[in-house]
């Protein structure tokens, strides 16, 4: 019995796995790729905009 008791963790951990796969393929475009991708677009031009007002203090 040992076997089955050192098969268990892997095993489940597994089935979790591949279920998260399948909810990130899943979710993966459709409906909701547009507004994604403009929150990330959104995010990015905030991020590049700090980045280009920020004053350099090198100087």
């Amino acid at each position: 019995m040992d076997y089955v008791s050192a098969l268990v963790p892997p095993v489940v951990m597994a089935v979790f796995f591949i279920g998260v796969i399948r909810v990130i393929v899943k979710t993966q475009g459709g409906v909701n790729k547009a507004k994604e991708d403009a929150a990330v677009d959104a995010a990015l031009a905030r991020a590049d905009g700090v980045r280009q007002t920020s004053p350099d203090t090198d100087a």
